[in-house]
């Protein structure tokens, strides 16, 4: 990222296209001047006189230091005029802002052309352009947040699901942050006790006992082993979660995954083989999203088309987080039927025995003896809400909204995660084998260092410039 936290920034704050209101957002040291430049006040008092965090009405205007051919976007320019628009203007005073420096929003009309000249002058009187992520990035660097409540931010943007969206509060409030930090402050404890106590190891000094030592060291893994654990719940709280219906031809794929979408997404006939490629929908269920995969029954065939189809059934079978089989239950099982059973009894799946408004033939017997069954009608919409229930609790526990443990959502944060668990138990093990501290206090070491990736206590410019690059430019 070029710059530096020297430089004042600035960016269209709001989505791109038209709208009844846009904000340019300013941040720097000279985000009061620069402003002070372009901003000519209602009220005709002077920008900087104002007090922090109050709205003002004011006229933007080009400065005549300003090459009105350099504002040309387009085939469109200035008229003879210096007024831009008109907008409301409100100065933060540092550090009472989002990046923890001087801050000015310029909330003019929503139109690009207008938002866009309004950062051409800002950048004419001596701004520059943000770069993705970079007011969150000042924001961290200014200690205004940690770097897992950075992520939040973006996670919080990017929420699909109310418990996506409650997650990321959660991490932009501190949860998971004041929970890693707890357990790292743990780990430095014991490594200031276990370095102390190989610099005076000759000296007449108490330092922390074996016993104490396990103790802390045991329950820093347990903490870590746990949050750990909920990095797959928390990746399909985040992502949503995808599900993947499968089954052969002209059982009721298609016609049960319009009654889960309550629209006609899917073609529907009696003749097998209508669906040929994949369809991709979502829903909601109570808070998760859930990406819905329909698919080309499995059969042998001599159709390229629906070969095709297949083999892209069977990719997205592989990649799927569950697997919804559908069999038709006014027919016996077929051997299709029985090696699709076996294919998925390993894996999460439910199993739904369709067309229950018909002739039941098929019995709940031994059969499904390793699979969560359930009959239904895709057409009359008989057992579907039982049907929902079972893929969302298959998918999310319940209670995450009110666990204790924070939820880990992002594959970095578990990568972390995993090395810190690895590198406290091999501490462990030393301890137990009576090996020396210098052994010890490496491992340690190492863990409260993952750790401390995770809150940004330790990282590098590489961990920055890959998380706020997905950010976008306005924040």
């Amino acid at each position: 990222m070029q710059g530096g936290l020297e430089d004042t920034i600035c960016a269209i704050a709001t989505p791109a296209g038209e709208g009844g209101i846009g904000i340019v957002r300013l941040s720097g040291p000279q985000a009061l001047v620069v402003a002070s430049r372009i901003v000519r006040l209602r009220s005709g008092h002077p920008l900087s006189s104002v007090s922090s965090h109050t709205l003002h009405l004011a006229d933007l205007v080009i400065p005549a230091t300003v090459d009105r051919k350099d504002l040309r976007l387009g085939q469109v320019r200035t008229t003879a005029t210096d007024l831009l628009d008109e907008a409301l203007v409100v100065y933060m005073k540092a550090p009472r802002s989002f990046t923890a420096e001087d801050v000015v929003e310029i909330q003019s009309h929503g139109g690009a052309l207008v938002l866009g000249m309004v950062c051409k002058v800002c950048v004419e009187s001596g701004a520059r352009m943000a770069e993705p992520g970079e007011f969150t990035k000042r924001a961290f660097l200014n200690g205004r947040l940690d770097l897992s409540q950075a992520e939040a931010v973006l996670d919080t943007i990017r929420a699909t699901s109310t418990a996506g969206l409650n997650i990321a509060q959660r991490h932009l409030r501190g949860d998971l942050a004041r929970e890693v930090e707890e357990t790292r402050t743990s780990l430095l404890t014991v490594l200031a006790h276990v370095e102390a106590g190989i610099d005076f190891v000759g000296e007449d000094i108490s330092f922390l006992q074996r016993e104490e030592l396990v103790r802390i060291v045991s329950e820093a893994c347990a903490v870590a082993q746990k949050l750990e654990s909920t990095a797959q719940e928390g990746r399909i709280l985040r992502e949503g979660a995808y599900v993947v219906i499968l089954g052969r031809p002209n059982v009721g794929k298609s016609s049960l995954l319009n009654r889960l979408l309550k629209e006609e997404r899917a073609i529907v006939t009696a003749i097998p083989g209508t669906t040929r490629d994949v369809i991709e929908e979502s829903i909601d269920l109570d808070g998760v999203m859930i990406r819905l995969v329909d698919t080309a029954g499995m059969r042998d065939t001599d159709d390229v088309v629906e070969r095709e189809g297949i083999k892209r059934t069977k990719i997205a079978q592989d990649e799927a987080d569950l697997v919804l089989v559908v069999l038709d239950g006014t027919m016996p099982l077929t051997n299709d039927d029985r090696e699709l059973l076996h294919l998925v009894r390993d894996r999460k799946h439910i199993v739904v025995l369709n067309k229950a408004d018909l002739t039941d033939t098929v019995e709940m017997n031994s059969v499904f003896a390793d699979h969560v069954a359930y009959r239904i009608s895709a057409k009359t919409g008989s057992g579907i809400e039982t049907v929902k229930s079972a893929l969302r609790a298959q998918l999310v526990s319940g209670g995450f909204e009110s666990a204790e443990t924070a939820t880990v959502t992002s594959v970095r944060h578990r990568d972390a995660l995993r090395r810190a668990v690895e590198s406290l138990g091999q501490a462990l093990e030393s301890v137990q084998c009576g090996m020396p501290g210098e052994l010890v206090s490496i491992d340690v070491r190492t863990a409260a260092d993952a750790l401390g990736e995770i809150t940004g206590a330790i990282t590098t410019d590489e961990i920055l410039g890959q998380i706020f690059s997905q950010f976008c430019i306005g924040k």
